[in-house]
């Protein structure tokens, strides 16, 4: 019982990290794009 609940919080914040790592991707594209119209 103990393993599933470790393996459901490891997944949990793999989940998390993914969403932030994907969040930051899209920023950093938009940045990317804004620098290159602005410039």
């Amino acid at each position: 019982m103990k393993r599933l609940v470790f393996l459901l919080a490891l997944f949990a914040l793999s989940a998390c990290n993914t969403v932030e790592g994907v969040g930051e991707d899209i920023a950093g594209g938009a940045r990317t794009v804004g620098n290159m119209i602005g410039n």
